[in-house]
């Protein structure tokens, strides 16, 4: 059972992201390379429902847990360094992200919990709010796509970051927002404990 995040027809790839798996049929494959297959379908299946709940959750939610996968890979010393700014007459910025304790340094956060691609006019208008705040760097995160015109325009401007539902999942995977993981403890032959000395 593989499943895929649904991909918008007219979404552009931000980064190569094939899975490489491995083709095994229970007749020949060794443990180690069915217990591989078993987590990555594990894993595919908890992105999908993942991005299920990201589409189901209110606005305001949505942009809260953006704001706990950034603090969670590192941006802002505490959360609080994490602020929500969303909502009507957010002139385009959803979240405000300190980097140092003064606040000298801020990313810009738009968080779009959709299904539809975002384009490039999208992208325009989140540049402009990032120009008004006088604001260098900006991360537009979303459930859904960009289109090849959104990626091409994010490249051609300074300062501003794309993470679409795919990569998002996996970084809610990857840093343990919204899912939680469980160890498994498995036997190896230790080699070296049976050699004389």
């Amino acid at each position: 059972m593989n499943v895929k995040l649904k991909v918008a027809p007219d979404a552009a790839p931000l980064y190569d992201e094939t899975p490489v798996e491995p083709d095994v049929t229970s007749a020949t494959a060794s443990p180690d390379d069915r217990l591989e297959q078993a987590i990555q379908e594990l894993r595919n299946a908890t992105a999908a429902d993942l991005l299920d709940n990201l589409l189901q959750v209110s606005p305001n939610r949505f942009e809260v847990i953006v704001l706990d996968v950034l603090h969670r890979l590192g941006y802002g010393a505490s959360r609080n360094d994490l602020q929500r700014v969303g909502g009507s007459g957010d002139a385009g910025i959803d979240g405000i992200i300190s980097l140092d304790k003064v606040g000298l340094e801020k990313v810009y956060v738009q968080a779009k919990r959709w299904q539809n691609t975002v384009g490039r006019p999208e992208l325009q208008a989140f540049y402009g709010a990032l120009a008004g705040q006088k604001a260098k760097r900006g991360v537009f995160i979303t459930t859904s796509g960009f289109t090849a015109n959104a990626v091409d325009f994010a490249k051609s401007v300074d300062g501003i970051v794309l993470v679409d539902g795919t990569r998002l999942v996996n970084l809610m995977m990857d840093h343990e927002v919204g899912v939680t993981s469980r160890l498994l403890r498995l036997p190896a032959l230790d080699r070296d404990y049976f050699d004389e000395e």
